[in-house]
């Protein structure tokens, strides 16, 4: 869960401050993506960005309905906006965003009265006229229905925020229909941008000064967006046309799933330096039998073959993955053969997660539910493995020289924090110059989760260089 804010306040004619907004994001990095763009399409309107909902004129929950418990969490949080927003002088405008608003916008409605407006997430460029209605204490407080093209068509304005990498989604909705997941109905059927649409976005980012795109989508690489001659493209075909744009030198895209896994898209990887050597591939289990109840269509052998043709086109490539532990009827011998996927692929990072029902699907309903008691020692046995893999593969990066995009300061001095093409934090000292750039980093050590280096003898040049011209200036 993050908090996402606008891009920096402005004021009006006279000067005095605009309106303040605050946006709570729960969940998935497409999640992020739409809170980046529900400040854009509000920013015309006069809002700016406050880090407290204390403080806020407008605040809205982006919601995920993925995680267990979301709604009650969102329930949870809108009673506390409710008290803030009866204390507070001149009121507050409470919006739910994402998937709960989807999944539950009438119950929403019906349980917290303090909640102005419900959106959906393909509505939310349709913000700003709801809030002008909720204003004048009429109209449409509800907008949920499932038209993406109508909300990217409408997301024609510059896009806010600073940074050298930036979110860019490509694909929504889901045609897979696994049985534990929400997102079909929360998100509608699969649906791709054209490539033009996508490419234009690309473009202004990268005059932003945005090295590194991250390409969204619930199935990314199921992506068929028109293309210039009116045919389906492909990811492979849209990441092929995003390396030729000036200044962007990163591709990465989440989420994949195996079976829209193309040979055109892993011949991309062995051919294409822009796209990024790391790969997230959900499996969610090791066991046939449980990878049917799931609705999954691949199988463990599929999966293992894929991996196997991956890492033939590119032999550096990393793998990360998903993992469901105690889905309805998993036996101990089905685990193992999680177990046994996870020491055969070995992955440089992966989420696992305990089963919890989601109502409406139809594992909620399926026989053999795991007990808690048993899915917790299963997920602590996975995630130790895991763990020990995550490490093993930091840590067998020390002695290497990497390119490190960097991205922000650190908190120490002059140190600077970037990321490696697996997309490890690396973390170096006397490098806040660097900000923005792709330079070499040798890598001195690896941990969990992040790795140190330093400069490399030429970059440690130019920064000599920089402190004698910058005492030379002293002296002047």
């Amino acid at each position: 869960m993050t908090e996402t804010l606008v891009s920096p306040p402005v004021a009006d004619e006279a000067g005095a401050p605009t309106k303040r907004l605050f946006i709570k994001t729960y969940g998935c990095q497409m999640n992020v993506y739409d809170s980046e763009r529900m400040a854009d399409v509000l920013r015309p309107l006069g809002y700016a960005a406050t880090d407290t909902p204390e403080d806020a004129d407008f605040v809205i929950l982006n919601t995920c309905h993925i995680r267990e418990k979301a709604a009650e969490k969102v329930y949870s949080e809108l009673g506390k906006l409710r008290a803030m927003k009866e204390a507070r002088e001149g009121g507050m405008t409470i919006a739910v965003a994402g998937c709960v608003a989807q999944a539950e916008g009438e119950e929403i409605m019906k349980r917290q009265p303090a909640v102005d407006l419900v959106v959906g997430p393909q509505a939310y460029h349709q913000l700003p006229e709801l809030l002008t209605r909720t204003a004048r204490a009429r109209g449409e407080r509800i907008g949920a229905d499932f038209a993406p093209n109508e909300k990217f068509d409408a997301l024609q304005v510059p896009r806010g925020g600073e940074g050298v990498t930036a979110f860019l989604t490509v694909q929504e909705g889901c045609d897979k229909f696994c049985t534990f997941c929400v997102v079909p109905y929360t998100r509608g059927a699969e649906w791709s941008r054209p490539v033009a649409d996508v490419l234009a976005e690309a473009r202004e980012l990268a005059a932003r000064g945005v090295r590194e795109v991250t390409l969204l989508g619930q199935n990314v690489n199921a992506y068929d967006g028109e293309g210039p001659d009116g045919k389906p493209s492909s990811l492979a075909r849209l990441a092929r046309a995003l390396a030729e744009i000036p200044g962007l030198d990163r591709i990465r895209y989440t989420t994949s799933h195996p079976n829209d896994m193309s040979d055109e898209l892993i011949a991309a990887h062995g051919e294409l330096d822009a796209l990024m050597p790391y790969l997230h591939l959900p499996v969610q289990s090791g066991s046939d039998r449980i990878l049917r109840l799931m609705n999954r269509k691949h199988g463990r052998a599929k999966y293992l073959d894929l991996v196997e043709r991956i890492r033939a086109a590119r032999p550096d490539m990393a793998l990360s993955g998903d993992f469901i532990v105690g889905f309805p009827g998993e036996t101990d011998a089905d685990f193992e053969q999680t177990l046994d996927l996870v020491r055969r692929v070995n992955y440089a990072s992966a989420f696992s997660f305990m089963y919890s029902p989601r109502p409406g699907t139809p594992a909620a309903t399926m026989a053999a539910q795991v007990p808690d008691a048993v899915s917790r020692e299963r997920l602590h046995a996975l995630q130790a493995l895991l763990t020990e893999q995550q490490v093993a593969f930091n840590e067998s990066q020390a002695g290497r020289t990497l390119p490190v995009l960097f991205e922000r300061k650190g908190r120490h001095g002059a140190q600077a924090v970037g990321r490696s093409p697996y997309l490890q934090s690396v973390h170096v000292d006397d490098a806040d110059h660097l900000i923005g750039r792709i330079v070499p980093v040798e890598i001195l050590t690896g941990q969990q989760n992040s790795l140190t280096g330093r400069l490399t003898n030429q970059e440690g040049a130019s920064l000599k260089q920089r402190d004698a011209t910058r005492r030379a200036i002293g002296t002047l």
